[in-house]
């Protein structure tokens, strides 16, 4: 089932953006950056432009006691990635997996999550608000917002519950919307019929009373497997004025994706071959999505005033179920973030509350009957109509974060939260595990079980305590004990399976420890962590949430500049280990002691970045990813890979200059994803990482 419809909304789109003549998503380096690497990265003020009001940087309300890092507007037009995970790939202790188009999945000081319980282990944010309400997340969430032509984007790594609420369990991102000046065009081509183009338009000077920037850019691509391509859009617009006192910034964002999806490729190192590697077992598979989302943020003295409003709507096949039965999911929900600081003397203290409501919906639907599976498979799947139910969802929570600095040198952070999460759940079906008719499946019933309206609440509270030291100019050390919640999810309360008419789960619960220490060109931090009331679907097939596992590690980065010349790495060693022994959905063994499945110990990022003259600029970067295990039982492993990329840019002017891409330099036949399963007589299943390809294009400023 092919989607031409995704490659003729790239195509109008591209005509639609060409005529403004404006910004764009290619890279644009500053000569001057590698000549000032003594003294760090220079800036691009064009893109980079991020005005901060209220709660939007992360940094600003966690603070520097943890980890963290930030990709500025610079770092993020100059990678030009095509997808997010070339990107988010560059920070220690994080592994973005890339699915097939747009999909991903997403480890942040943790495993890869998938299946049940992998939804809303992270947080991501726009402008410091969640893209989705607590309790209805999408486990790709990351495609909904635009990374491609973000100011910046922060990534917070462990717990950070205690101050942006549940969902934020192992980490959390944090896309930044820019404010473009001036104007700026760039166009550019790929293989398999890739084109972008993006724009960016500012009107107004910073002492206008009103400034707007908008930001837009338009991908298309046949892919590169059979029949994967996709097309995408993704619009940001900024205001900026005053009200009566008022410092206000509201935020338009919208995104659209059409997307033909690729399906595992199956048989041991089945990316090896050069022909299986390029082939789709499920042409028929399609992921359409689109998502707006409205913010205004008020800031004057003390206060910070930010209400928002969201919007999603996606449908997609689920190509990787027999009976491929098709999921339709939306939601719409707004908000109100409070804040008030108060600083007296060495106390700083920051008080907060946010309101939110939520209204979303789930049908999944099989088209056609199941026959050329097992009988039991045949039976239990039918067609029609298998979920089909509402969720109200509420939300309210309260927190403070309090800085006290003492003896010159010491600072103390405490921080608490308290949030209450509410669902309202309607069966819009017949209750239980008959067909949509009302009749009973046979081999004891339908798979499908649909619980009777009820309603449920979860009650949590995080809190962090941390200790910083400074020395000088040379940096600071500090540890940090904090704690991190995740209410379970609509989709693992209410999309059960026969035998579970109540899915009694509690609250995923993280406790965290680490040390570290930061200086101006390195830092390095030691953690170890505990997850508890890990959310998991058992061998019974029920949703349950007994799960437990530990973690402990050490992430590292360093920056270093030599006159025309900059080094920068990124390192991490981890380990990931079950804490508890049973039986998974899929004939998955656990056993205590073991590692978790998709958990490489060893991740790393090398660049080297230089200026052969005052046009002319270029960047090398290697990415590493260490073997892993791709079963519980470990059993079954991948070895890893490393990839070499290669960036460059020449000047042709002031307001011209010619870029290219090179990545996967070398070719490499590698596994973006790699997973493991007994009912397939092949077992091992990949996602190929696409071969070497080479991105040319031109950016102008107007």
């Amino acid at each position: 089932m092919s989607h031409p419809r995704s490659r003729r909304t790239a195509k109008w789109a591209f005509v639609a953006v060409f005529p403004l003549l404006a910004g764009g998503v290619g890279p644009a380096w500053g000569v001057e950056e590698a000549q000032a690497a003594s003294a760090g990265p220079a800036t691009d003020a064009f893109l980079e432009e991020v005005v901060v009001v209220g709660d939007a940087s992360l940094e600003e309300r966690l603070g520097s006691i943890g980890s963290f890092s930030t990709l500025d507007a610079d770092e993020i037009a100059r990678i030009g990635a095509t997808h997010v995970h070339e990107a988010l790939d560059r920070v220690p202790g994080v592994w973005v997996t890339r699915g097939s188009g747009q999909e991903h999945l997403t480890a942040i000081r943790s495993p890869v999550f998938t299946g049940t319980g992998a939804c809303g282990e992270f947080l991501y944010l726009e402008d410091g608000i969640p893209i989705r309400p607590a309790g209805f997340c999408n486990i790709n969430n990351l495609f909904e917002v635009n990374t491609e032509m973000a100011g910046a984007i922060e990534v917070w790594r462990g717990p950070a519950s205690a101050v942006l609420g549940g969902n934020a369990l192992h980490g959390a991102v944090n896309v930044l919307t820019a404010m473009p000046e001036g104007r700026r065009l760039t166009m550019e081509g790929g293989p398999y019929d890739f084109y972008r183009v993006g724009a960016q338009l500012g009107f107004g000077a910073a002492a206008d009373k009103h400034r707007l920037g908008v930001s837009l850019n338009s991908t298309s691509t046949n892919g590169w497997r059979d029949d994967t391509g996709y097309s995408q859009q993704k619009l940001s617009a900024v205001h900026l004025t005053d009200v009566s006192g008022w410092s206000v910034k509201n935020t338009l964002n919208y995104t659209l994706l059409n997307q033909e999806t690729g399906g595992y490729v199956y048989g041991f190192e089945a990316y090896e071959d050069g022909d299986l590697r390029r082939t789709n077992p499920n042409p028929e598979a399609y992921r359409d999505a689109w998502s707006v989302r409205l913010a205004s943020h008020w800031r004057r003295g003390p206060w910070s005033i930010t209400p928002y409003l969201r919007r999603s709507d996606m449908e997609f096949l689920q190509h990787f179920l027999p009976g491929q039965p098709k999921e339709s999911n939306d939601q719409t929900s707004g908000g109100l973030m409070l804040g008030y600081d108060v600083t007296e003397g060495d106390l700083a203290m920051t008080f907060g509350a946010q309101l939110e409501y939520m209204d979303g919906s789930l049908v999944e639907d099989q088209a056609e009957p199941l026959t050329d599976s097992s009988p039991f498979n045949n039976a239990v799947r039918p067609e029609g109509l298998h979920y089909d139910f509402e969720v109200q969802g509420q939300l309210m929570a309260g927190y403070f974060d309090l800085e006290w600095s003492f003896l010159d040198v010491w600072t103390l952070l405490y921080s608490l939260r308290a949030e209450w999460q509410a669902y309202d759940y309607d069966n819009r079906m017949l209750t239980g595990n008959t067909r949509e008719d009302g009749t009973s499946c046979g081999f004891g019933g339908c798979l499908y079980n649909r619980p009777a309206d009820r309603d449920d609440e979860f009650f949590n509270t995080s809190g962090r305590l941390g200790l910083e030291r400074q020395f000088g100019d040379a940096g600071y050390a500090y540890g940090v004990v904090a704690t991190g919640f995740r209410p379970p999810q609509a989709t693992e309360l209410y999309r059960l399976q026969r035998g579970q008419d109540v899915a009694d789960l509690e609250s995923e619960e993280v406790l965290s420890a680490e040390l570290g220490f930061r200086s101006p060109r390195w830092s390095v931090a030691a953690f170890v962590e505990r997850t508890d009331h890990f959310i998991f679907r058992d061998a019974a097939g029920f949703n349950v949430s007994n799960g437990e596992t530990e973690s402990e590690g050490v992430e590292f980065s360093a920056y270093q500049g030599f006159g025309r010349h900059v080094f920068e790495l990124s390192l991490s060693y981890a380990e990931h280990r079950y804490a508890f022994s049973g039986g998974a959905t899929g004939g998955e063994v656990i056993e205590d002691g073991n590692l978790v499945d998709t958990a490489p110990r060893w991740l790393g990022n090398a660049r080297w970045r230089w200026a052969l003259d005052d046009r002319l600029e270029s960047e090398l970067e290697i990415s590493y990813v260490g073997d892993h295990y791709i079963d519980a039982a470990n059993t079954a492993e991948y070895d890893g890979h490393v990839v070499v990329n290669w960036r460059g840019q020449y000047a042709l002017g002031d307001r011209a200059s010619v870029f290219a891409r090179v990545i996967n330099v070398l070719d490499e036949r590698y596994a973006d994803r790699a997973d493991y399963t007994i009912f397939d007589p092949d077992r091992y299943r990949y996602f190929p990482a696409m071969p070497r390809q080479l991105y040319v294009g031109v950016t102008l400023d107007l």
